[in-house]
């Protein structure tokens, strides 16, 4: 089975070629160095690059597979969550296929096409596991058992990458945030700035990072001068962290799971990388962290995701429509 996956909900062009689970192409081209001269995504110039440049990529990753139209049978594209525009171009260019080639069509959530990122990187994946979604919009802890996936806490404000971006431009960096943050961290002492880490002890597994943003624009004021840009990022990075991780375990810990799983952007973390494998290694769990590429938008996680969707015989009609605010089980 040949599934083509598209993905185009925000600023990385992608478009995959799967059979029978193994990843034939997958290429995405970035905006990041369009967009970066605004200091984020500008909805309608990353709605434009889509369209001049999905139909190269679309025929780049035929090339790369060695696989003609005609031996695709089915189509997954991301129907959201994301920006409107941007989704649509995907959505249309993939009604487009569909309809030229008489092949179904698979609408894929983007927050569950990041967890099916991980059946790429380990084939021998199943269920149950707790997922630590964690990407430029999205903070959740997903529990993913007998087939369902559930939300079990979510941000009540900004994501963790929404912070980071925010935080870097209070520093001074460059955009994205969060590799801005990661590079300078690396020469910060961590421990320089006790920054509150918001809801940590809470009784359910929820989020909130606007207060410790807030926390560093503070300090920033209250120094005025001889600002210690790497200890001030490495310290707001390590209570970002610090909160993403025990609220994990928490979660896996009450639900009777010892299997967690990485997933989204801010997935590519070094520093949460690292500290996941220590609390792993020292509660006796087992983490999942997915390589570099997969953590990141792309369309090879759209298309497992679809090719799960077809085994179990879920297909949508040329009706399916864009949803930018897109839930999880919606």
């Amino acid at each position: 089975m040949v599934v083509l996956g598209i993905e185009t909900s925000c600023d990385e062009t992608s478009v995959a070629i799967l059979k029978d689970k193994e990843i034939l192409s997958n290429i995405i081209l970035s905006q990041v160095e369009v967009h970066k001269k605004f200091g984020g995504v500008v909805p309608e110039v990353a709605a434009r690059h889509h369209l001049s440049n999905l139909p190269l990529i679309y025929k780049e990753a035929l090339k790369k597979a060695k696989i003609e139209p005609e031996e695709i049978d089915a189509v997954a594209v991301t129907y959201g969550p994301g920006l409107i525009g941007a989704l649509l171009v995907g959505l249309s260019f993939s009604k487009g296929l569909s309809l030229r080639y008489g092949i179904p069509l698979i609408g894929v959530n983007h927050i569950i096409g990041h967890v099916y990122a991980n059946y790429i990187a380990y084939p021998d994946l199943k269920p149950p596991f707790i997922v630590l979604m964690v990407s430029g919009g999205h903070t959740e802890i997903l529990k993913v058992k007998d087939g369902k996936i559930e939300v079990l806490g979510k941000t009540m404000d900004d994501a963790a990458g929404e912070a980071f971006d925010k935080v870097a431009r209070i520093l001074g960096l460059g955009y994205p945030g969060g590799p801005e943050i990661e590079k300078v961290s690396k020469n910060g002492d961590p421990y320089k700035f006790n920054f509150p880490r918001p809801m940590l002890d809470s009784n359910n597994y929820n989020f909130s990072f606007s207060g410790l943003k807030t926390s560093v624009l503070y300090t920033i004021k209250n120094l005025e001068t001889n600002i210690p840009v790497p200890d001030i990022a490495a310290s707001f990075q390590e209570a970002v962290v610090d909160v993403l991780l025990k609220k994990t375990f928490k979660a896996a810990r009450n639900n009777g799971i010892n299997r967690i799983v990485l997933a989204g952007g801010v997935a590519a973390n070094s520093r949460l990388r690292e500290k996941a494998k220590i609390l792993a290694n020292q509660y006796n769990y087992e983490i999942l962290i997915p390589p570099l590429e997969l953590c990141t938008d792309n369309a090879a996680m759209i298309a497992m995701a679809g090719y799960h969707k077809v085994l179990e015989g879920k297909y949508d009609s040329l009706e399916l429509e864009a949803i930018p605010n897109l839930k999880i089980n919606s």
